[in-house]
């Protein structure tokens, strides 16, 4: 399904996917499964790659005694965990295939403390289509420090998905429009020059 109010310039777009690693796509997601998320990350992946556009693979990572884990006073806090040996490997459907770059990030958003947004500006990209887990923290935060810095979005929404199926309608409903253009992976693919 081609959306005619949507067309994406190769040379300056990036397609940015969050946190699609071993040791997050394991869990349950919804409103999407994670296994659906991956193979349409892998699609908008392989679709941006074939336009000769730029694929940017984040993910999430921490030194080996975890000291580098953020832990200011908050109300939940998480259980604690021993990340596994491959837990921030990107997963292999993905790639990263040659030109692709990857990001490590050590909080939410991928752009503070990282050279992301460096790399978007120096290969002239203005626009990011973004996917991934969780829609409302590693997605979401990316998205508001790129919106912050300039930069046109859209978001994949069948390629994103989080823990709970509410926090993704909420955001969805309240953050994204007023950020980004919301697709689907059809959508994009078919902006970007690839069947849909």
């Amino acid at each position: 399904m081609a959306d005619e109010g949507l067309t994406l310039d190769p040379a300056t777009t990036a397609v940015v996917l969050v946190d699609l690693q071993k040791g997050i796509v394991w869990r349950d997601t919804a409103p999407h499964a994670s296994a659906a998320v991956v193979a349409n990350g892998a699609r908008l992946a392989d679709a941006f790659r074939a336009a000769g556009a730029l694929v940017v693979l984040v993910r999430v990572a921490f030194a080996p005694d975890l000291r580098d884990v953020l832990s200011p006073p908050r109300d939940e806090v998480p259980p604690p965990s021993t990340p596994g040996p491959d837990w921030a490997e990107i997963v292999p459907e993905l790639g990263p295939k040659g030109g692709d770059i990857v990001v490590t990030k050590h909080q939410w958003g991928a752009f503070y403390g990282t050279e992301l947004d460096l790399q978007l500006r120096r290969r002239g990209i203005r626009t990011l289509v973004l996917g991934g887990i969780a829609t409302n923290y590693g997605v979401e935060s990316t998205a508001r420090d790129a919106w912050e810095r300039s930069y046109a979005l859209v978001l994949a929404e069948d390629a994103t998905s989080t823990f709970a199926e509410e926090a993704h309608v909420l955001a969805l409903k309240y953050v994204f429009p007023r950020i980004a253009r919301v697709r689907s992976t059809a959508q994009v693919v078919a902006a970007i020059g690839g069947a849909s």
